[in-house]
């Protein structure tokens, strides 16, 4: 009404200078001498119920001159709470208030900045900004400032004198003309219920917090593209070139009848169709391809030793009719896997033994031609999940549902991927179900050669090196699988050293120790603990390698 008009009116009149501003804004005082100066803020410029949040990329403080006393290269030092980037600990700090930079800001998570002088100071006038360089709009979000303000002085950091504050700045929006306006005729009740209402609103959005969250779905329609779509000359998209269709390499010459795309072919027709050329009875890649990295799994190599190139610049088959008759039985068995597998385990060249043969070496050192078993070290997850199911702690009733992580993802300035050195029961799970990220290094699984998840990796190398030995040894994983060993073996052995060992082997070797071995192994544990035991049986040859 007119009398609350009349009220407002008579209130802003004392609002005499301008708002505060994010790009510079100046206080001056009288001269005083300080060695420590307060900048206590009361609110936002973007919401006069908060008072954190803010960012400053610089505060100065001057004398009668233009020179910055407040500097940190002159010894001044600055104080305030600050949000704490973990992958970066200094981000945001409040001594980049004080740096003599533009760029970097500091980003509050209280409400004080105090500067301290490293020798009194005579000082009239500050100034501050968040965005100084005028980089971002006025109202950006990663510029919001300080809205409502007092400044305060000091000499010895216990007495404080104000010195300048913002109540004869005009508001900064019209939501700060609002709440100023109503502080002044609040009354006692009022405020008192407002903060009942502020208490009961907090209570209830913690009981929405702690609902869990309802499933959620990617819902949406695919549209195919419109066309025609030309063939950019050169890549360039301003010289179209003649119009083209999907259809299969011309490479292929002998199947390119049996992939035909018309324009007006929807795209789920137009996949169905690859799909069953890719699969058809003319086209031998496919199944060669798949027999070949099927034998790759079992053997270490595959009959073609570049599993993910068939051509010319790839390896030749060592057993080329042995690789089209594999091919040939997928096909005409439907495309199904599992007697494929059952076959090759059951089959003489699988089931041989591994030992070597000096007259064979001479002829075939890598075994291609298979005269044994090619022995090989378990990948970094096969060793991983060894060793967990070995200490009987591998958790195999947490099937499928969401991964698991190996390392801690921070994302502040950037994304960072740290490697966990304790993980604990939550992560005892097969390491299919890890969650890598391409940026990810896991000490165990990679220093035994996982590839990197970066790349394609069509072979895995397996090399040898002292920082798998030295992380076997050593690796908070492999102390912790030692002891839970030395748990299992107590559990399952009792308190009999030679039924602990013979535990021990059946476990890690799948046999029974011989005499030697049960001697040196009891002589062993006489010396030391079951759990150092342990530790060196999860390093030995044995255990790392399928023989």
């Amino acid at each position: 009404d007119a009398r609350a008009d009349q009220l407002a009116a008579n209130i802003e009149i004392a609002w005499a200078r301008p708002p505060v501003n994010r790009y510079l804004t100046e206080e001056s005082f009288a001269p005083v001498e300080a060695t420590v100066v307060r900048l206590t803020v009361l609110s936002r410029d973007n919401d006069p119920r908060s008072n954190i949040g803010f960012r400053i990329d610089e505060f100065e403080v001057f004398g009668s001159s233009d020179v910055n006393v407040a500097l940190a290269s002159t010894g001044a030092t600055a104080e305030g709470d600050s949000r704490v980037a973990q992958d970066f600990a200094h981000a945001y700090g409040p001594d980049l208030a004080i740096d003599g930079r533009y760029g970097a800001q500091w980003l509050a998570t209280g409400n004080t900045l105090t500067i301290t002088f490293p020798t009194p100071q005579t000082i009239q006038r500050a100034a501050w900004s968040s965005d100084r360089q005028q980089l971002l709009e006025p109202n950006h979000s990663q510029t919001t400032c300080v809205g409502e303000y007092q400044l305060e002085v000091s000499l010895d950091g216990i007495t404080w004198t104000k010195v300048a504050d913002s109540a004869d700045r005009q508001p900064p929006s019209p939501a700060h003309r609002l709440h100023r306006l109503r502080e002044v005729v609040i009354t006692v009740e009022e405020r008192a219920q407002l903060s009942n209402f502020d208490a009961e609103i907090a209570r209830l959005n913690g009981e929405i917090v702690a609902v869990p969250m309802l499933p959620t779905w990617w819902i949406g329609q695919f549209q195919p593209a419109p066309g025609p779509f030309p063939l950019f000359l050169g890549g360039d998209p301003q010289r179209p070139g003649d119009v083209i269709d999907s259809a299969e390499l011309i490479l292929l010459d002998p199947l390119r009848t049996a992939l035909a795309f018309t324009p007006q072919l929807a795209e789920a027709e137009r996949r169905m169709k690859l799909a069953e050329w890719i699969v058809s009875d003319g086209n031998p890649l496919t199944s060669r391809v798949l027999a070949n990295r099927l034998w790759h799994y079992h053997f270490g190599t595959g009959l073609v030793g570049t599993p993910s190139d068939f051509g010319q610049m790839g390896s030749l088959p060592t057993h080329p009719e042995l690789l089209d008759w594999l091919a040939l039985q997928i096909r005409d068995g439907g495309w199904k896997l599992k007697p494929l597998h059952r076959m090759i385990l059951l089959s003489q060249s699988y089931r041989q033994s591994s030992e070597y043969r000096a007259d064979a070496a001479l002829i075939d050192a890598g075994s291609r031609l298979l005269w044994r078993f090619p022995p090989r070290r378990l990948t970094g997850e096969e060793l991983r999940d060894s060793m967990l199911s070995a200490a009987g702690v591998l958790d195999l009733e947490a099937a499928g549902g969401p991964g698991f992580r190996l390392y801690q993802y921070l994302e502040d300035n950037v994304a960072t991927y740290v490697p966990l050195d304790v993980v604990g029961p939550e992560t005892y799970r097969r390491a299919v179900y890890h969650q890598n990220a391409r940026a990810a290094r896991v000490d165990v699984m990679s220093d035994f050669d996982c590839p990197d998840p970066a790349f394609s990796a069509p072979n895995r190398p397996s090399t040898t090196t002292p920082l798998q030995a030295l992380t076997l040894l050593n690796h908070q994983f492999t102390l912790d699988m030692a002891e839970a060993l030395a748990v299992r073996l107590r559990r399952d052995g009792g308190a009999e050293p030679s039924a602990q060992v013979r535990r021990a082997w059946q476990l890690l070797f799948a046999r029974e120790p011989d005499a030697e071995e049960l001697a040196a192994a009891q002589a062993f544990l006489e010396g030391t603990d079951l759990t150092t035991f342990c530790r060196a049986l999860l390093n030995a040859n044995e255990f790392l390698y399928v023989d």
